[in-house]
């Protein structure tokens, strides 16, 4: 790059994209005057405030045309288009550089993330009921399935997001078994159990003398995935001070250990998890936004296990499996009382009651105790009805029984049908799956409880 700042990237730069985002992607404006504009990206789009480009800036900081985004088999080329002020990526003045799917480039006082135009929603659920350790029949299950199946081989970045225990790091293995770096390294590194003072070497790695304390060359959590995978559980609370720094590795493939100058090279995919609201986060200032966008090339949110309560039989049946009598599986009240309660804890609480209730019930080289007789201490929300995720109204006046039976029935019907469509954002179709229901059942509910009109033969949903 001779007669360039060393602080420019053109296409021989460090950058790589991953060998194969998704087909479709898009261009979003996270920061600047048109802060939340975004356009696909199918083939060429020239950035700038011309009215004939195809993504358009009121930034008065920014050019008539400024930079081009081209789709290019493997990644995006960006290329500044001579620009009066340029065009950057992490502080580097970019002129032309092939980019992956989540980078953020500024230009004048706004900046443009590339993204996955992916979204659950609309990936058909998959027929599968397994993807790894993953197990479900329900519809949530099946769509997060369908998005696995698209995701693992495409060595892209994801964002794993959901409630605890219900099962990120199991999405993250499964996302390596089910890649081409199955085979190689597996590294699970928690952002929240290491103490800041020591997240930067476990990360990154360290020279023999660069801190009291180290006495050997050590090599970070990085390192050790090197040609495979790295899950980075609860990301959001990686420290401030290290987001830069994570942000080059996926930027750039490289890391710089504590007391080393020379960064080294790594060929690492990442998985990253949290529970929290990362894109809340960083529009508070609490998150880097430019590592956000790199994160979520593609977000996946794992749903809660009391939104899907006909999933609960077979992973019971999974996690019990060798624990019980020959012939003896997972039925009766027992059954019924575990797909009734709410698990506020999600799949990890369910593994640890079924774990206390068969330890408890098995004698020291005892045979397994059969299903029936296991005794599980559910607790206080086992008292409330949550399965399907609504508060029954309670009856406060004395009334006869079968007027009494009729007003509840009727809450319950006109709750249920409201909350299954907006679980299934109104699309009748996929409500009506996710009930065991026809559509036309659905519809004389929907006619019934909240007087809508079915559509005229042959409409879509």
């Amino acid at each position: 790059m001779e007669g360039r700042s060393p602080h420019t990237l053109d296409q021989d730069g460090p950058l790589r994209p991953e060998s194969s985002p998704p087909v479709a992607a898009k261009l979003v404006v996270v920061e600047g005057p048109d802060e939340g504009l975004e356009t696909p990206l199918d083939g060429s789009v020239v950035v700038g405030t011309d009215p004939s480009c195809g993504l358009v800036l009121r930034d008065a900081a920014v050019s008539r045309r400024h930079v081009a985004f081209e789709r290019a088999g493997a990644g995006i080329v960006v290329r500044d288009l001579g620009s009066k002020n340029g065009t950057f990526l992490g502080g580097a003045r970019l002129h032309e550089a092939q980019l992956p799917l989540g980078a953020v480039v500024s230009l004048g006082k706004s900046a443009v993330a590339i993204q996955s135009r992916w979204h659950v929603r609309e990936v058909p659920p998959s027929p599968r009921s397994r993807f790894g350790e993953l197990i479900g029949r329900s519809v949530a299950m099946r769509e997060v399935f369908a998005v696995l199946e698209r995701v693992a081989p495409a060595d892209v970045t994801v964002l794993v997001e959901g409630e605890s225990g219900t099962g990120k790091e199991l999405v993250a293995r499964s996302i390596h078994e089910a890649s081409g770096r199955a085979g190689k390294p597996y590294v699970a590194f928690d952002c929240g159990s290491i103490p800041t003072e020591l997240a930067e070497s476990e990360l990154f790695g360290h020279r023999k003398g660069a801190f009291s304390g180290a006495v050997s060359d050590r090599a970070g959590a990085f390192q050790r995935a090197d040609g495979g995978t790295i899950f980075l559980d609860e990301i959001g609370e990686l420290p401030l001070e290290l987001q830069p720094k994570l942000l080059r590795v996926l930027e750039a493939g490289e890391v710089r250990p504590v007391g080393e100058d020379v960064p080294r090279r790594v060929d690492v995919r990442v998985v990253a998890a949290t529970n929290r609201d990362l894109d809340a986060e960083a529009r508070r200032g609490r998150f880097r936004t430019d590592l956000y966008y790199r994160l979520a090339v593609v977000r996946l949110r794992m749903p809660p296990l009391r939104q899907r309560p006909d999933d609960v039989p077979d992973i019971v049946l999974h996690l019990l499996r060798g624990r019980l009598p020959d012939g003896d599986t997972p039925s009766g009240p027992n059954l019924a009382k575990l797909v009734a309660y709410g698990w506020p804890g999600n799949v990890r609480e369910l593994r640890n009651v079924l774990q206390r209730a068969v330890t408890l019930a098995t004698q020291a080289g005892g045979p397994p105790a059969p299903f029936s007789s296991l005794v599980f201490n559910l607790g206080p929300a086992a008292e409330r009805p949550v399965a399907i995720g609504i508060d029954y109204p309670g009856i406060s006046t004395p009334l006869p029984y079968k007027e009494a039976k009729a007003q509840l029935l009727a809450g319950f019907e006109r709750a249920y049908v409201e909350a299954l469509l907006e679980r299934n954002e109104g699309n009748v179709r996929r409500a009506a799956a996710a009930a065991g229901l026809s559509r036309k059942h659905l519809y004389d509910l929907m006619r019934r409880v909240l007087g809508v009109a079915p559509p005229e033969d042959g409409a879509e949903d």
